[in-house]
Parts: structure tokens; C-alpha cells; sequence
């Protein structure tokens, strides 16, 4: 009898929280049925994640392996290793002729560490933060977790998929925003904003006192034009990067932010308390990959092929309405004409075709039934080899 009232007070402690009631992120979900199917045999094309073919440069995992021969990898300042913090501060520099104080920089554990530092320094309970729709969807789930209220808008063919400032002041005259996310190139579309179009959208955050993020994982991959920094234009804004995409350092796990002056100590205090500092091999390894540029350009050469395959053959396989690729490496593709669920979409053409590519829902609950994501940051004869099984697929 006691056992059994213990049994049922247990089950009572251990019910999950409310916040942590946030759906799933749905690529995960299409990776662990892919590798199922790979269990059984069968050779599955990857489009469903943004994870890069390569591996980190050469000049990333020579630091590391020199490091791990040193043999103490100890803690680091909570801000990240001084000389990483003025190596990214001196990339600003060089790429955006921005100059951003060391200070401001701080070492984080990939972007998704990022995010969490920034909302919770930026944000209270119950703040309502602009994203766009499509959008990466944990921006939302993050938000949700922390308590505060992600407000979505819908950005347009019209404008590109970008978000306006018209759009953003309108959302806020509806009921007060205390931010805005937004990112360039995006994930899932690929799109990018102008200097125009982004300078537009922050002086119309400022001049509401909406605060600004800019998510810039994706800086580096850019096709259409080169991509614009957020640090640029204004010290008020929040700057998001990451190692991941251009260098290829995914499972590295580190990233930084640019931030504002009067968050750097509070920034600082939370990832004392939440992680105390970013794993110390990846900050090292990350230092030397910005000095593997070359084969990161390379590589970008290859998504830029990658890109070209995909655009000229998926219309012959049958898809043929998708989102400009300005960046990154996704096509956000139609798939209207065949489905009205692209979740069931996806889930058939991984079983029937062996392609795995995210269903659009994930990224976009009002519209996201009529598209699917596929990434094209794998090799050229996998994108070759995908246009021939959806086309022979959808045949």
C-alpha cells in the first residue's frame, strides 16, 4: 500500500512543466526516421538539415589536436578567450569595415546558447517578440519556454519574404512589441534583406523602442549579394553568429554575439550561472578556422553548384515554384500542386524516394502545409542523384 502511494506521489513530482510544452523541432524528427530507414539498408539523400558535408578547416583541428597535446583544456572567462573575442572583433573589421570593441563580443554555445542569453538579458515574462513567418522555428519555441510571447508576422512574396517596417510598426500599433527577430539570409527561405531593407526595418524598431535581434548564422553564404550586418548600422543591436554553417562546425557547438554595451554584464552574470564558459576546445578550434578561409570558400563554391542543380532541375522534376536562394543553403519549394500536407509530402517521399527534406509546417504554421525545406549543403552528386529520384518519384 505504501509503495503504491509513493508510486503515485512520484508520477505527481515528475510532471513536466508547462513551459517545457513546446512542439518539437521537426527536422530532428525526419533525421531519426531517416537513420531508421538507413538501419534497415537503405541510402538515404540528407536535404532535411542545414548541416554542412565538410568537415571544420584544417587550420580548426590542427588548434584542437594541439590543444588536446598540451592536455589541460580548463575553464575559460564566462565572455570566452580574450584573443577569439578580438579575432572576431578584428573579422568585423575586415568584412563589414565595422569596428566593434572586443568587448562587445561575447562567446557563446553555438547560436541556440545565443538566443537564450539574449532573451532572457533583453526580455521579461510576457514580452511579446516579432518573428516572420516562415521562420526557424525554435525563435518561437525558445521564446515560449522563457515566457514570453512570440508574435508571428507574415512576411510576402511582394517584399521577398522580408520583413517591412510598415509590417512591424502595424503588428505594434495592434498591441505593443518589446522586440523583433529577424535573419539574413533566413532559414528556411534563403532570402536576404538589402542594406535598404534592413536599415528601413531597424529605424523603425527604433523609433517604436522595439528591440532589435539579428540572427547572421548564415553570414558568408551569400549569392545574390553580399550580406549585411546588423553591427553596422546601429551599437543597439543584438548580433547573433555562429561557427556552424560557413565553417562548417556544427557539432563544435560555439558562436558569439555582438552586444550592446549596457547588456555585456548581464550577459555576462547569466552564462556564469547557466554553462560558466563555452566548451574550451571549440573556442581554440574556432579561432584558427577564420584563418581557413580559402577552403571555406571553396566549400561555398560547392553550395553555389549545389544551388545551380537544384534550380535548374527540380522544375524539370515537377517543382517548379520556390523562394528565391539569395544565401544560406535551403530551397523553400511549392508543393501545392501535389498535397495540401507537406508533412504527409515529406513523410512519403523519404519512405517511396529516400529523400529527406523538412515539411514547411515546421517553419510556418499558416502557410507552412503548402511547402517543403531542402538543404543543399551536402555534395553534388547527392543533388544530382535527389533531382533524379524526386523527379522519377513524382513521375
Amino acid at each position: 500500500m505504501l509503495e503504491s502511494t509513493l508510486r503515485d506521489a512520484a508520477k505527481t513530482l515528475l510532471t513536466a512543466s508547462s513551459r517545457s510544452d513546446v512542439p518539437p523541432f521537426m527536422v530532428m524528427d525526419v533525421m531519426a526516421a531517416a537513420a531508421r530507414i538507413e538501419a534497415a539498408g537503405g541510402h538515404v539523400i540528407h536535404m532535411e538539415v542545414g548541416q554542412p558535408a565538410a568537415s571544420a578547416p584544417t587550420t580548426a583541428l590542427a588548434a584542437a589536436r594541439a590543444a588536446l597535446d598540451d592536455g589541460r583544456i580548463d575553464y575559460t572567462s564566462a565572455l570566452g578567450i580574450p584573443s577569439l573575442r578580438a579575432r572576431i572583433a578584428r573579422h568585423y573589421r575586415d568584412t563589414y569595415r565595422c569596428n566593434v570593441d572586443p568587448e562587445r563580443i561575447v562567446v557563446t554555445t553555438g547560436s541556440s546558447g545565443g538566443f537564450i542569453l539574449a532573451f532572457l538579458a533583453m526580455f521579461e515574462p510576457g514580452d511579446r517578440v516579432a518573428v516572420t513567418v516562415p521562420g526557424y522555428p525554435p525563435y518561437r519555441h525558445i521564446l515560449t519556454a522563457l515566457g514570453c510571447e512570440p508574435v508571428l508576422i507574415e512576411t510576402l512574396s511582394e517584399t521577398r519574404h522580408a520583413l517591412t517596417g510598415e509590417a512591424l510598426l502595424a503588428a505594434h500599433r495592434k498591441a505593443p512589441l518589446q522586440g523583433v527577430l529577424v535573419g539574413s539570409p533566413a532559414n528556411p527561405t534563403g532570402t536576404m534583406m538589402s542594406r535598404e531593407a534592413l536599415t528601413g526595418l531597424m529605424a523603425a524598431a527604433e523609433s517604436a523602442s522595439i528591440r532589435f535581434i539579428s540572427d547572421e548564422i548564415y553570414h558568408g553564404l551569400d549569392y545574390a549579394f553580399p550580406a549585411v550586418s546588423a553591427a553596422e548600422l546601429s551599437p543597439q543591436a543584438l548580433v547573433i553568429n555562429s561557427f556552424s554553417k560557413y565553417f562548417c562546425m556544427t557539432g563544435w557547438r560555439v558562436g558569439w554575439m555582438v552586444v550592446p554595451e549596457p547588456l555585456v554584464r548581464p550577459i555576462e552574470r547569466l552564462q556564469q550561472n547557466l554553462s560558466i564558459s563555452v566548451p574550451t576546445l571549440s573556442q581554440i578550434a574556432a579561432e584558427a578556422a577564420f584563418e581557413g578561409s580559402a577552403e571555406m570558400e571553396a566549400i561555398k563554391r560547392g553550395y553555389q553548384e549545389n544551388r545551380r542543380i537544384l534550380i535548374d532541375g527540380l522544375p524539370k522534376a515537377g517543382l517548379t515554384n520556390f523562394v528565391p536562394a539569395d544565401g544560406a543553403f535551403y530551397l523553400y519549394a511549392d508543393v501545392s500542386q501535389f498535397t495540401s500536407d507537406s508533412f504527409e509530402f515529406a513523410n512519403r517521399m523519404l519512405e517511396q524516394a529516400h529523400v529527406a527534406a523538412t515539411p514547411g509546417v515546421d517553419f510556418d504554421p499558416i502557410h507552412g502545409r503548402a511547402y517543403v525545406r531542402f538543404s543543399y549543403a551536402r555534395s553534388s552528386d547527392e543533388m544530382r542523384e535527389a533531382v533524379t529520384r524526386i523527379a522519377r518519384w513524382l513521375g
